[in-house]
Parts: structure tokens; sequence; C-alpha cells
């Protein structure tokens, strides 16, 4: 008799079991449901954007009831022609991509509502692995992608900080940004300019080696952002504010937390990269203070990018931190 009571309980609580899981199972299920995509457009998919990647895999993003539907567009303008023709709905990269659409007339042009990096995140490598000195580029030739670019620029401020006119260094600006590595391992060039996990990659294989951060070198602005077009920033406002909240929770756990743990929150975005490189990759960025503290862009910081853009012939006319910017972090 009491078997029996023991067999009949036990067949209670595992149906009771069976029961709870279909429930947490069918809630879980509803809830992503309930989650609103933002297809976003990445110009790379770099290390650089590590508070971006924790705010995925740390699940602040599904806090704020979003699911991202990432991408990769490689360069600025592609990213930027991805946003305008609705392929994607948000773009990350270089906010001059923006400007360029601004002076171009787009009646509804694209606007950025949220910051991530506020330095270059490209590490400088040479053929040789000795001490270097900026004056070392006197006369060699390094390989820099688009001269229009957010990289091209800062390399050439970077320059300019350092006292070395750019007709002292022999600038190849023929390359595209997504082939710099592999031209570099062909024999092209003496130094690059690349972003981690490429910089570690080619150090790895004795490519290449780390001489510098070229961030470090330059000046602090908006250097890669998110944007969107001005309707849809203007139709999404809430949901976009969310949005930023989530990108504050990536760069507040970035800056809290050691690079190790943080490389495991991130592991799944570079499969093929050991969690300790990927933990050396995000000390350099740290020591290189490639990231702002906050998604809120500052009007000196977006004025430092709009005279570069001017310093280099790319725009003639003024260019308002008030159109262009519509922080929706506050």
């Amino acid at each position: 008799m009491k078997k029996n009571i023991l067999y009949i309980l036990a067949g209670v609580l595992v149906v009771l079991i069976i029961g709870l899981l279909i429930i947490l199972f069918t809630n879980k299920k509803q809830d992503n449901n309930n989650l609103q995509t933002i297809k976003v457009a990445e110009v790379t998919h770099s290390i650089f954007y590590t508070p971006f990647y924790v705010a995925i895999e740390n699940g602040y993003f599904k806090d704020e009831g979003i699911d991202i539907d990432l991408m990769l567009v490689s360069g600025s303008d592609n990213v930027a022609a991805s946003v305008l023709s609705n392929d994607t709905s948000v773009g990350l990269a270089g906010p001059e991509s923006a400007v360029y659409v601004y002076l171009g007339k787009e009646k509804d042009y694209l606007q950025v509502f949220s910051g991530l990096t506020k330095r270059d995140g490209q590490f400088m490598l040479s053929r040789t692995n000795k001490e270097f000195n900026w004056q070392d580029l006197i006369g060699k030739e390094i390989l820099i992608g688009r001269r229009t670019g957010m990289p091209g620029l800062s390399f050439l401020r970077a320059l300019k900080n350092q006292g070395i006119d750019e007709s002292q260094v022999k600038i190849n600006t023929s390359i595209e940004f997504a082939e710099l590595s592999g031209a570099f391992i062909g024999g092209e060039g003496d130094f690059v300019n690349l972003f981690e996990p490429l910089a570690s990659k080619l150090e790895e294989n004795k490519n290449g080696y780390v001489v510098t951060s070229v961030g470090a070198a330059s000046d602090a602005f908006p250097y890669t952002a998110f944007y969107a077009r001005k309707s849809y920033i203007k139709e999404n406002k809430e949901l976009l504010k969310r949005f930023s909240q989530a990108i504050k929770k990536g760069l507040d756990y970035t800056f809290n937390n050691d690079s190790l743990d943080i490389a495991k929150s991130i592991e799944k975005q570079f499969s093929d990269t050991s969690i300790e490189d990927l933990a050396q990759m995000i000390d350099r960025y740290k020591e290189a203070d490639a990231w702002l503290d906050s998604p809120f862009v500052e009007e000196k910081f977006f004025n430092t990018l709009t005279d570069l853009l001017k310093e280099n012939d790319l725009i003639k006319e003024d260019v308002y931190y008030k159109d262009m910017v519509n922080n929706l972090y506050e």
C-alpha cells in the first residue's frame, strides 16, 4: 500500500515538474516574441566594440525588450547606404559618414543618437619588433585605408600631433579597409594600421608587431557611434532610448570588470579567438582609453570631428551639433 502511494506521489511530482517546465518554456518563448528587433549594420567586427557585444551577450538589450539582428557591412559609406536604403535601421560606424549624407542634402538624413568609442581603435604594426618612435615613419610606407574614413583621418591627426608632416611619409590609401591585413602580409608597406583581433592575429603568425596605439596619439572625438534616419529616431524614440540604456550597461560592465571576465562574456562573438587573447586585446583598448564612459555624445567631441574634416578639406560648410546629434541617453 505504501509503495502504491509512493508511486502515485512520484507520478504526480513528475507531472507537476513537466507542467512547470512547459509553462517556463512557453513564457520564455512569449517573452522572446515580445522583443522588438533592431537590425544593426556594423562597419567591422572588432574587440574595439566590446561594450556593444557585452550588452548583447549579457542580455542587456533583452532586458530592455530589444533583440539585435547584427550584420557586417564593411566600409562606413556602405553602412550609411544600408541605413538610408532601409536594409538596416541602425548603423555603427564613424559619424563622418552621417556628416557626408547631411551635406548631400538628404532630407531624411542620419543622426547620431548614441556614442560608443572616443578614440581610434587601430594599432600600428611594423615588420620589425624593435623599439618604435614616431619618427621611424619618415620615408616609410604605411597602409591606412581610405583617407576620408575615420581610421585614415585619425592617423593623419596623430601624425600632426607627433610633429610629422604627412608629406614626410608614404601614405598608401589605395587599399580597401578589409584588405589591409592581406596586403601587408603579402609584402606591401612598411607599417599598417589594424583593429583587433586582426592586429593580434598578425603578431601571432609573426607577420607584424604592434608598436603603438594610433588612438592614444590622436585626439578624442566620437570615433564610432550609432546613427539612424532622422524619421526613424522620431518614430522610435522610446525604443532607441532603451537601446542607449543597454549600451550604457555594456560600457559600465566593461569599465568595472576584469578583462578576463569581459572576455568570457563575449567569447561567442569571437569563437576563433582564445579567452586569454581576447583579454589581452581588451586590456589594450582599456590602456588606449578607447571608450566613452556614457553614450551621450558631447558637443566638444563632435566639434573636434568636424574640425578634422575641415582640416583635410573633406567638408567646406559648417555642420552643427544640434542638427547631427540627437542624444537619447541623458
